[in-house]
C-alpha cells in the first residue's frame, strides 16, 4: 500500500500547484467572491483544504497547527495561502515516504472536531479518506475557476494525466 499512498501524496502536491497556478491568475474580487459552493468562495474552499489537511497531519502526526473549525480562514491572502499549500503537501509527502507497510495497516486513534468522541480505525483508510477530500473539494474549486474564467481556466487535475507526466502508478 505504501507505494499507492506515496503516489497519491505526490499527486496530491500536483494537483494543488495547478490548483493555486489557476487561483493566482484570477482578480482578488472574484477569488473572495461568494460563488454559491459548499464553501462560498475560492478563498473558503481552498482554507477549508489546508485546514482539514492539517487537522488530518495531526492527528496522524501529532504535529502541526490546532484548529477548531473545518471553516476557519487561515488567510485571505492568496500568495501566503498558497505557500502554506506547498508546506503542507511537502509535508504530507514527507509523511508518507516515512511511513512503513505495518504502520499503514496498524490503528491510530483521534477525536473529530464536529463530535468529539474518540475514533480508532486503521491509518490506511484515513489516508485514503484524506485523498479522496481533496479531490472532492478541489472538484469544486475547479467549478469556481470555469465559471469565473472559463474552461481552460485551470490545466487537467485528472490523476491519469499525473501518472503519464511523472510515471507514479504506471509501473
Amino acid at each position: 500500500m505504501k507505494p499507492h499512498f506515496a503516489m497519491f501524496a505526490a499527486y496530491n502536491g500536483w494537483a494543488n500547484d495547478r490548483l493555486y497556478a489557476a487561483a493566482l491568475a484570477l482578480p482578488r474580487e472574484d477569488y473572495l467572491a461568494d460563488h454559491g459552493a459548499f464553501f462560498g468562495s475560492l478563498n473558503g474552499t481552498l482554507n477549508h483544504l489546508l485546514v482539514t489537511d492539517r487537522i488530518w497531519q495531526r492527528r496522524f502526526s501529532g504535529a502541526g497547527p490546532v484548529h477548531a473549525a473545518l471553516t476557519e480562514i487561515v488567510t485571505d491572502d492568496l500568495d501566503e495561502l498558497a505557500r502554506l499549500r506547498a508546506a503542507e503537501d511537502a509535508r504530507l509527502i514527507a509523511y508518507v515516504d516515512g511511513l512503513t507497510e505495518a504502520q499503514i495497516a496498524g490503528n491510530f486513534t483521534y477525536r473529530p472536531i464536529t463530535n468529539p468522541v474518540e475514533v480508532t480505525q486503521p491509518l490506511g483508510p484515513a489516508l485514503a479518506h484524506l485523498f479522496n477530500h481533496q479531490t472532492h473539494h478541489r472538484g469544486q474549486a475547479t467549478a469556481i475557476l470555469t465559471r469565473i474564467a472559463g474552461r481552460d481556466a485551470c490545466e487537467s487535475l485528472d490523476l491519469i494525466q499525473f501518472q503519464r507526466q511523472t510515471g507514479m502508478g504506471l509501473r
